[in-house]
């Protein structure tokens, strides 16, 4: 299998607007569903259940990843996964926020980490393909402030219309916002990819081969081993609409902090995160974001309780998210080459969201047990410990380095 390069390159802000359907969702779900089942006197436990079974499909996506890159074209999928995306925010607004309509909820969210992560891996084969080499940090900064920025000024957007509107009203709302962004595929062309001469099966092959090939290569390994370790997670931050009430932060705040506020500031961060990301080793600025996400922890768990300290920290928080989500994107597309861009590019991000959803479970937990700070330096200590354990292994594999950078097998021939 294999593909031919577009004949320009985009900008990396036409990727910005591909990547709000995918975060977008995922908002919906941490900001405003989490805050109104809280409201509801859900337990914190149960809603870090739900947040962590909306990750799900994305650790298993991969799946699914080789007939995005084998059948119909790019665009057409990035359309239809919007579109669903769409339509399950909209039935999701529509039932009630109550402990017995959980078993739905859950239903809806899976259902909904499905169809975001196809228009995910739709935008990042075609990140892949119309990316200059040169601009991949910036390009991940690009991509991942969508992401980030969909999530937060979505689910703030949807939580203050829940708040003051009507419940079915921020389903619609960001239902309508998810297919507006399907006009940005008009900026970027369609990758050839040479399928009609070969048998299905063949064309799968082709997938297994170059996915293999970038298991075989060391920096399709540290980058693997790198973003399966629980660091630069951001895992706290779905948390933060259950956990105001620690901090004394009313519906305001968090609609502010969590939602518009922190979708502005992880922009920021994606940018900055990607900036800095082509500029030194892309795996180096993604453990480097996950120190200082350990560090930002830290002072948060010390500082007062206070609503100025929720606002303070979890701004900066979402700040080293943006710069985290940057370098995980510019590691990965300068790991996987081109070729079955949309598979490789989600074995990583399977192997990135399985430590997203166990430390969610795993803070929830903390804060049941030790409180909110105890779940604060719970979630800094694990994020040192593997900052630790990846250099640790780096070190040992670097005898075995070569100064050929990973390229996909289409790109070689």
């Amino acid at each position: 299998m294999s593909a031919s390069p577009p004949t320009r390159h985009a900008h990396p802000i036409v990727f910005l607007v591909l990547y709000l359907p995918y975060g977008i969702p995922g908002g919906y779900i941490i900001v405003t569903l989490a805050y109104l089942l809280s409201q509801a006197g859900v337990s914190v436990t149960q809603i870090a259940a739900l947040v962590a079974l909306s990750y799900v499909p994305q650790t298993w996506k991969v799946a699914w990843a080789p007939i995005v890159d084998t059948m119909l074209t790019l665009r057409l999928w990035y359309v239809m996964a919007t579109a669903l995306s769409g339509l399950l925010m909209l039935g999701a607004a529509f039932v009630p926020a109550r402990s017995q309509y959980l078993w739905l909820l859950d239903v809806l969210v899976v259902l909904m980490g499905v169809t975001s992560s196809v228009s995910g891996m739709a935008t990042e084969s075609l990140m892949a393909h119309a990316t200059d080499r040169s601009e991949q940090g910036r390009a991940g900064g690009w991509s991942q402030a969508g992401n980030l920025g969909g999530q937060g000024l979505g689910g703030g957007a949807a939580l203050w219309l829940a708040q003051h509107a009507t419940g079915w009203s921020a389903g619609a709302v960001l239902a309508v916002a998810c297919l507006l962004c399907c006009t940005a595929l008009l900026a970027l062309p369609e990758p050839a990819r040479v399928r009609t001469a070969q048998r299905y099966g063949a064309q799968l092959l082709g997938v297994l081969r170059e996915v293999w090939a970038l298991a075989r290569s060391r920096s399709g390994l540290l980058v693997a081993l790198l973003v399966f370790l629980p660091l630069s997670t951001g895992a706290a931050s779905n948390l933060w609409s259950p956990l105001a009430r620690d901090w004394h932060a009313g519906a305001n705040i968090v609609a502010l902090v969590t939602g518009v506020l922190s979708g502005f500031i992880a922009m920021v961060g994606c940018l900055l995160g990607g900036f800095i990301t082509d500029l030194i080793n892309r795996k180096a600025s993604y453990a480097l974001a996950g120190i200082a996400m350990a560090l930002c922890a830290i002072v948060m768990a010390l500082a007062p309780h206070s609503p100025m300290s929720f606002i303070v920290y979890t701004s900066l928080y979402m700040l080293i998210s943006g710069w985290a989500w940057a370098a995980f994107s510019g590691a990965t597309l300068e790991a996987i080459g081109q070729g079955a861009a949309a598979t490789k590019y989600n074995v990583l991000a399977c192997l990135s969201n399985i430590p997203i959803t166990y430390m969610t479970l795993v803070d929830g937990a903390a804060r049941t047990r030790w409180g909110p700070a105890g779940m604060l330096f719970t979630e800094a200590l694990i994020g040192l410990l593997a900052v630790l354990i990846f250099v640790a292994v780096a070190l040992v594999a670097r005898p075995r380095a070569t100064t050929a950078s990973y390229a996909s097998p289409a790109a070689q021939s």
